[in-house]
């Protein structure tokens, strides 16, 4: 789990009669109070553990905090604070604020939390009011307030800065798979860095034989089986690791966060389908070790990728995956959800062991006229939030959907396979409760994301600081 960074400062009071003989009395233990119960929630805070009393001491202490890139601001009016002086610390910190105070009688925190939060208001600046105290009857409320909150605002400064590689163009006339990389700019903060895939075909003939070998091992060690036949031979499969080494290598000297890669039809047609980077990109393993998910959406999904990206960030860094809106049944409440080649591979088990994983996939002939493999799994049960970018007329929604990944019974799973015939693909069957009717009359793409865990309200929050519409389904 990637830990939110948190900078946490607790007002003093300039006035030394009223700071000696009461302020500091309250003061002092509640800062330290609010620093542990958020060190307790696996947050990273960022603090000083005198409390300014004055705005030279407020600006020395935001420049010190400044340095160690926080994502998220509590202003914390433990007692009574100057309103001037809270506004002063916010403006200067300029994240998203969190204004903490409480409803002790004794202290007179809400005097200075309704000053500020009301002079905030006045020059509107946004930000989440929270009251309660530090008890265990308290805690979980503040759980609910709080978290969410930090998780949505570390998920939007994170977005900010990164860079998407948009590998190829426009996949099969899709057009909701495009953007306008000037509207990500000003909306999102996130450059795009526009790279030909046959970049990929290039570097992949400068991977050095040791790495090949060594994932190649990897994959025939682990996996359930692999089915060779005059489309998936050892060639095109040493092709599409090499694609995926290359892809990673690309990432890394390029600084790319996320990426979108259009594959079809120039890829899978005259080279190799890029199924392995689908599968493995997104995952926190492959043979070369422990590493950080890397959102990619498939066929040049821009929106696709940046909805996988908040995913994976409000979840505190889970894999996410990536997939068709291919069936909907109503009868049993349920989307099927395949890929055009491959899922991120974590989702075989949702463990983080890699062969854990493997041991449940199977690299079968990619129905593509290049051939090379699929990485075919089960998509393991649990909880799943589901979410989509899409644009009307310009501006951004997103589609905010709960649901849980099922194992579906023989019978639905028959009929499934017959309907599809040979072409049977990795597939999440998500159960649902929602209108489809709704979702069918508002839904923006056919191409949907998701990451394990319930994260609605976060997305929400998401949406609310983006200025993005949220459609919950």
């Amino acid at each position: 789990m990637m830990q939110s960074k948190v900078a946490v400062m607790t007002f003093g009071d300039p006035r030394e009669h009223e700071w000696n003989s009461f302020i500091k009395n309250y003061a002092i233990p509640r800062h330290k109070q609010a620093v542990e119960y958020l060190k307790s929630r696996s947050i990273d805070v960022i603090y000083n553990e005198e409390l300014p009393r004055s705005n030279a001491e407020i600006d020395l202490q935001i420049e010190e905090m400044k340095k160690k890139n926080p994502e998220v601001f509590i202003a914390h009016v433990s007692t009574w604070a100057w309103p001037s002086m809270v506004v002063r610390a916010v403006q200067t910190m300029n994240l998203p604020t969190i204004l903490l105070g409480n409803d002790h009688p004794g202290t007179a925190s809400l005097v200075g939390f309704f000053g500020s939060g009301g002079a905030l208001n006045q020059i509107g600046y946004p930000h989440l009011r929270v009251c309660s105290e530090f008890s265990d009857e308290d805690d979980n409320d503040m759980d609910k307030q709080i978290l969410p909150y930090v998780r949505s605002a570390s998920a939007v400064s994170r977005l900010k800065g990164g860079v998407m590689g948009f590998f190829g163009g426009r996949s099969l006339g899709i057009d909701t798979g495009s953007f306008d990389s000037m509207q990500w700019r000003s909306q999102f903060g996130i450059d795009a860095d526009h790279i030909d895939q046959l970049e990929i075909i290039r570097q992949s003939e400068l991977i050095d034989e040791n790495r090949t070998v060594k994932m190649r091992e990897w994959l025939l060690g682990n996996v359930k089986s692999v089915k060779y036949n005059e489309k998936l031979t050892s060639e095109k499969l040493d092709f599409q690791i090499r694609c995926y080494l290359a892809t990673k290598d690309i990432i890394e000297e390029r600084g790319l966060d996320f990426v979108a890669i259009k594959c079809m039809p120039d890829l899978s047609n005259h080279y190799v389908p890029q199924c392995l980077s689908a599968a493995f990109l997104p995952s926190p393993f492959d043979a070369e070790g422990p590493k950080n998910p890397v959102s990619m959406a498939c066929e040049a999904d821009a929106d696709g990728a940046l909805s996988m990206e908040i995913l994976k960030h409000v979840s505190g860094g889970n894999p996410p995956m990536f997939g068709d809106v291919s069936a909907i049944d109503k009868e049993n409440s349920m989307f099927y959800i395949p890929n055009c080649g491959a899922i991120c591979s974590w989702y075989a088990t949702r463990k983080d062991s890699a062969e854990d994983n493997l041991k449940e996939i199977e690299l079968r002939p990619a129905n593509r006229p290049a051939g090379g493999a699929i990485p075919f799994m089960p998509v393991a049960p649990g909880e799943i939030t589901l979410a989509r970018l899409y644009r009307k007329s310009g501006k951004y929604h997103m589609a905010i959907i709960p649901g849980q990944v099922v194992k579906p019974n023989d019978e639905i799973y028959e009929n499934y396979k017959k309907a599809r015939g040979e072409h049977v693909l990795p597939t999440a069957f998500v159960k649902l409760s929602i209108d489809f009717e709704r979702f069918i009359g508002e839904f923006g793409s056919n191409h949907i994301s998701g990451v394990a865990g319930i994260w609605t309200e976060e997305l929400e929050l998401v949406c609310e600081m983006l200025d993005i519409t949220p459609v919950k389904f």
